[in-house]
């Protein structure tokens, strides 16, 4: 049993307020259920999701600072559910950080403007927490585990972590960013199988979607093939932008690829959740656009 409510900073980011509503919705219903309190940032802005550095450094770490320190009011870590804004910002929170001893010149112009625009200063006193870690580290799965209430006995489970979750930052403390398991062993404290494959830490292709569309469609093709082909009765990944790559594109890469795909692609909170009995319209699993019927009927719900 946990001792106390633990208690978060939550940036939902863009992705999930929009094209993916039903990570808003999972996220809301799964931290309720493990009566994990969420304060949402409704202030915050995007993160950037890596483009405005490619205008201005200082412009990425401006914004972000400004996000941080939005949950430092709060004496909060900043949850995120988006591997992407984990990456930005939990690497814009690690080089502020060492700038304050390296070069504190730099924290006092990121300070300088957010001041400039009312907003409070960055300190360097919190942790950017994706939602997996704080489940596996701070919730931890054999809590997780105590509170199923649906096991999902049978169900092969692929992950697809992203590279921005596991390579952004330069430390990862929680997992391997080579060999992870974070997902692996959350599959299997809610009593599913993990199916390992090659493109599991690999690129969606979503970066290159905008001007390389034909070979970002060829990489989730593969990524999807190959999970397939180990068996994976679904794909679940921590970031939205994956998961637009690989479910809601899916259509588009079949016809890149000159094959039928099929897979379904699940969000990494719809998944435990359907583990603690929530109902899968509650969960958003309607919204897909390759369809989850053959997850749900896998399971017989």
């Amino acid at each position: 049993m946990l001792s106390q409510t633990l208690k978060y900073a939550y940036f939902p980011g863009c992705v999930a307020q929009g094209a993916c509503r039903e990570l808003y919705q999972s996220t809301q219903a799964l931290t309720k259920a493990l009566d994990i309190q969420l304060i949402e940032l409704k202030k915050a802005a995007c993160c950037g999701s890596g483009t405005f550095k490619e205008d201005s450094q200082l412009l990425e770490d401006t914004v972000n600072a400004r996000n941080i320190a939005l949950a430092e009011e709060l004496n909060l870590p900043l949850l995120t559910h988006c591997s992407t804004c984990q990456g930005v910002i939990g690497h814009v929170n690690e080089r502020l950080q060492e700038s304050q001893t390296n070069n504190p010149g730099y924290v006092e112009q990121v300070n300088g403007l957010l001041h400039k625009e009312g907003c409070s200063p960055y300190r360097g006193s919190t942790v950017v927490k994706h939602l997996l870690y704080a489940l596996v580290t701070d919730y931890g799965l054999e809590e997780i585990t105590r509170r199923v209430t649906r096991q999902l006995t049978g169900l092969k489970c692929a992950a697809f972590y992203g590279c921005y979750l596991l390579r952004a930052q330069k430390s990862m403390p929680y997992d391997d960013p080579y060999n992870p398991e974070a997902m692996e062993n959350v599959f299997r404290s809610v009593g599913a199988t993990p199916i390992y494959y090659r493109g599991r830490t690999q690129c969606c292709g979503w970066p290159l979607s905008s001007y390389a569309t034909t070979q970002s469609f060829q990489m989730a093709g593969m990524h999807i093939q190959e999970a397939l082909e180990s068996g994976a009765d679904c794909l679940v990944t921590p970031c939205p932008l994956c998961h637009l790559n690989l479910d809601s594109r899916q259509p588009e890469v079949e016809k890149v690829i000159g094959h039928k795909l099929g897979l379904p692609v699940l969000h990494l909170p719809q998944l435990i959740a359907l583990a603690l009995g929530i109902s899968p319209k509650e969960l958003g699993l309607d919204r897909h656009i390759v369809s989850t019927k053959p997850v749900l009927e896998k399971l017989g719900i």
